[in-house]
This record gives C-alpha cells, structure tokens and sequence, in this order.
C-alpha cells in the first residue's frame, strides 16, 4: 500500500535522475541566498555548477551541528521570515539551540513524507491515531499529526505525560495506532499493569515508534505486551523532523529513506571519506526540496548502514538500519539530545559550584533517568553554613536543566575533589541503559 506509488516505486535510474537535477537546484539557491554556504563552498574552491553527477556529492563541504548553532537563531534560511510559516528548535543553553524554519510548501511536504510513512505502516482514514509523541518545538508530535491529518484518520493529540489519563483514552477512545518513543509505550504497559488494564485487550494494532534507540529485543517486548506490530520510524529535527525514513510491513528488516526528498550518504566518522553502499557509518544528508532551511551534507551523528537489497513492498528507496550508536557525544534521554557541553554551560553559570561533575544514566523501570553529580567549591562547601543553602543550588540545577534542555535530572551536590578528573566525556558520562 502506498500513498504516492508514483514517486515510491520510482525505478533507480530515475530517482538519481531526479536526485541530481534537485540537487543542482538546492546548490545553486543556497548559494546565493545563504552566506555561510557560499563561504564554506568558496573555501572548498567549488561552485554549484561543478556538480554534475551524484558522484561529485564528495566535493561538497559538509555542515555540522556546530555550524547551525554558530548561525542561531536564523543565519542559515534561505528565505525571508515572511515565506516562513512554522519554527521548530531543538533544546539547547540561552543561544546556543538549534532553529528550523519550514515554508508553506515544506510543512506539505512534511504531511507528504508522514503520509507516506502511516500508510507504509498500514493505516487509514479508518484509524484512530493516538499520538504521544511530544507537541511544542520538538518536531515529533506536529510533524507526525499533520501526517495523520492528511491520509484522512482521526488523530488523538495527546502528547506525552500523565499517563493514567493517556491509558484511560486509550481505553475510551479505542485507538487502532500508538505513536511515542518505545520507553514511554514499556512504561504505559507499566502503568496499564498497575491499573489492572490488559493492554491486550485495547484496539491498537500497530504502532509507530521513534526519537530514542531502541533494539530487536525491545520491540519484540512492545509487540508481546500489547499484540501489535511495532515498526520504527526515524527523523532528525535538523533535516525536517520524522518521516525522513520509515519501516514497512513488509521488509522489517531497515527504514525506507524518501529518497526523492532526502539524499543519503554513509562516510566513516573519523575521516570523512564516503563508504560504499552497505558499509556501517556516519550518516549524512542532503534536503533536496527543502525551501526555507536546506541543508547540504549535514553530519548527523548517527550511525547505521544502508540496506541495498530490493524489498518485497515494491518501494525502491533504499533502507536504512535502526540507528543504535553515534559518532559523537550526544545522549538521548526520553527522546530528547543532550550534549553534556549543554550541561557544562548551565553549570558554568551558577555561582559555588566546580566545572566537574557526572552524568549517570540508567532505567528506571522502561523510563531513561538522569542524575547528575557536580562539586561544590571549597569555599561553598565550607561557608555554605547549612543544608537549605545546597538544597537552593540543587534546584537551582534542576529548573535550568528543565527549562533550557527539557530534561528532569535528580542533582546531588558532592565535596570538592570527589569526581574523577578527566580530560574527556567518557569518565564524565556513565551510560548504564543496555540498547
């Protein structure tokens, strides 16, 4: 089942056809509307014409995380903030987020490629959609509506939180779909348990799940616990948000990137050098249609491979393995990137406290937890006089912890010279989650 049969079955030949005479659109518009392209490809010695066939893609510059937040908040549009009707942001220290823009034409775009990505899942304007993926700037819940909108379906806009109400809609309002990261689905089925809800006994019968990793062995629990099938949808706020790359029914074994919109590469992360189709790496993307914020080459971060093999759904974009690592420091927790230099610019701002601290994250129950230990100066620790005075610090931490990253973290102030000293993340980062 398709939603556009025409452009997903596209056979190859056409689809780099179309990739390329997109791409040379892209670089040519970019390149005279937006100055940091046009330095970065005036450094590289190369102009958009030099592009002929998708083998010359290696010419072109990469861009990075950190280039989108040395242009914050709007340096990388590509048109004015009159044609821009819809910003989103990732979470991030006072300036330092990242910002998307997307025109009229790119939120239908958007609703196409989630379109796509529902019906490949196996729903309709029969299904009710409940989805608790997160609303506001976070990219999930809207991007994931506007899709549900368009094939027709009733959505349910419950976002994500309070969950003995989410169950109780779940149960009233009798969803055929569930769409949140896979934590939070484990963790309703926790709380169904408690309730004395069967999570079997509802309507659902598929759900899409995504924004966090998540293995085999955890969908192969999701499918048990509520009798549906789970299929993995993958998306990166940067790039336009879910709906880059979605699982079918049929495969179950890799995402299909939308390749008419979205070109893919795999480079190795420590060089730079592209890798041949199949080989594990570093995922990089080229936006192809988008209007306001394109983006050429863009490090992702995520590591996967490309899955070449014809699938039997008959789509013919190539597929993408769950991502499972990263090629840099970035955390997720609960579907939210934390760099711990995020965390190291909150800290940095609170008077009394040292530069060291710990990040431990673990499970509490199917939940990601996140306590963070950090040291108190000398002079804190011995004038500090009482416990109320480091008990101000500490929800000092947690509030800027919540309101400029969006994460909830249990803080414990410890003794000066308590930490491990360390030059790098690793020490700093305690990751106990088993992925």
């Amino acid at each position: 089942m398709f939603y556009n049969e025409e452009f997903e079955t596209l056979p190859r030949e056409a689809l780099r056809a179309l990739q390329i005479k997109r791409l040379q659109q892209v670089l040519q518009r970019v390149y005279h509307t937006v100055g940091h392209y046009k330095k970065s490809l005036d450094a590289a010695r190369v102009k958009p014409d030099d592009i002929k066939s998708l083998t010359d893609l290696h010419k072109l510059p990469f861009i990075t995380r950190q280039d989108l937040q040395n242009n914050y908040p709007f340096g990388l549009f590509a048109v004015p903030m009159s044609s821009v009707v819809r910003l989103h942001a990732s979470s991030g220290t006072s300036g330092r987020s990242t910002v998307f823009g997307y025109t009229k034409r790119d939120v239908e775009t958007w609703s196409e490629l989630m379109a796509r990505s529902l019906v490949a899942a196996g729903l309709t304007k029969n299904d009710i959609i409940h989805n608790a993926f997160g609303y506001g700037l976070f990219t999930g819940g809207l991007g994931l509506h506007f899709g549900a909108e368009k094939i027709g379906a009733s959505v349910i806009p419950m976002s994500g939180g309070n969950s003995k109400r989410q169950i109780m809609i779940l149960q009233d309002f009798g969803p055929t779909a569930i769409c949140c990261t896979p934590s939070y689905a484990l963790h309703l089925a926790e709380q169904g348990a408690a309730l004395g809800v069967d999570m079997k006994a509802l309507k659902l019968r598929v759900g899409i799940f995504g924004a966090e990793p998540w293995n085999k062995a955890m969908c192969d629990e999701i499918e048990k616990i509520y009798g549906i099938t789970a299929l993995d949808i993958f998306g990166l706020s940067e790039v336009m948000g879910p709906g880059i790359a979605m699982e079918c029914l049929e495969g179950r074994n890799g995402m299909h990137i939308f390749e008419d919109h979205f070109l893919v590469e795999t480079i190795n992360p420590q060089t730079g050098e592209v890798l041949p189709e199949g080989a594990e790496g570093e995922l990089v993307f080229t936006t192809l249609t988008k209007e306001a914020f394109p983006l050429v080459r863009y490090r992702s971060g995520d590591i996967s491979r490309l899955i070449t093999e014809p699938c039997r759904c008959g789509r013919s974009h190539i597929k993408m393995e769950r991502v499972l690592k990263r090629s840099d420091d970035m955390l997720i927790i609960r579907g939210i990137n934390v760099f711990p230099a995020q965390i190291e610019a909150i800290l940095t701002g609170i008077e009394g406290l040292e530069p060291r601290y710990q990040l431990i994250v673990d499970k509490s129950g199917a939940l990601d937890s996140l306590e963070l230990r950090v040291e108190v100066s000398e002079k804190t620790f011995s004038e500090s006089g009482s416990v109320k005075a480091l008990q101000k610090i500490e929800k000092r931490i947690v509030k800027d912890m919540k309101d400029y990253l969006g994460v909830a973290a249990r803080v414990k102030l410890v003794e000066p010279n308590t930490l491990q000293q360390s030059q790098g993340t690793a020490a700093k980062v305690i990751d106990n989650r088993r992925i």
